[in-house]
């Protein structure tokens, strides 16, 4: 069934509805966009269905902690150690970070769901109330979350509105006893069990 241009809401999980003009057919269980309906609310919407984790990345610039949260982060190679994560091309605070020679990457834990929305603001101390570690090389880590990895940006790789930074690991930190939260639909989650 086609459906004409008009306004279809989406659940969004007991947060209203979101609404978006939409040339679909449906499908099982919801429906199917064509590439002229796929406006940034509505990517935003559907790509929030996957779940994952909240990373911090995070170093010293002149004495001052810098950082950003990002839940774009990916690991891609066992050998070389490789991870990856996503920034905006409009971000203010990556190009103060993209130069350094390394980068704090710091996987944050069930407790840190306050912690992630202060360090993705635009404004204010990202920092405060969080307890952090400064290495000699200028990579900064948050306590009380996961996994630190101690990372070099390897390569920059341009894709659309974001870069892809693809960081080699030197150092790896486990902290088995805390548990990762998950970003799933604009929503930070504990993972149960």
């Amino acid at each position: 069934m086609i459906l004409a241009p008009h306004t279809a809401d989406l659940a969004t999980g007991g947060r209203g509805a979101l609404t978006w003009p939409l040339d679909a057919t449906t499908c099982q269980d919801g429906f199917v966009m064509s590439a002229t309906d796929l406006s940034p609310t509505s990517l935003r919407e559907a790509f929030g269905h996957f779940p994952s984790g909240v990373i911090a990345i995070a170093a010293e610039v002149d004495g001052t902690r810098v950082g950003l949260a990002a839940s774009t982060f990916v690991p891609v190679s066992l050998d070389p150690p490789l991870v990856s994560f996503c920034v905006q091309n409009t971000s203010t605070t990556w190009p103060k970070l993209k130069d350094l020679p390394y980068l704090g990457i710091s996987v944050l834990g069930e407790s840190h769901d306050e912690a992630a929305r202060t360090l993705a603001a635009k404004t204010g101390d990202r920092f405060a109330g969080l307890q952090t570690e400064s290495r000699e090389n200028g990579a900064v880590f948050i306590h009380g979350t996961s996994v630190w990895l101690e990372s070099a940006i390897e390569q920059l790789v341009p894709a659309g509105d974001h870069t892809i930074v693809v960081l080699r690991v030197s150092e790896i930190t486990v902290h088995a006893d805390v548990a990762p939260i998950v970003f799933h639909r604009s929503t930070f989650h504990r993972l149960d069990g």
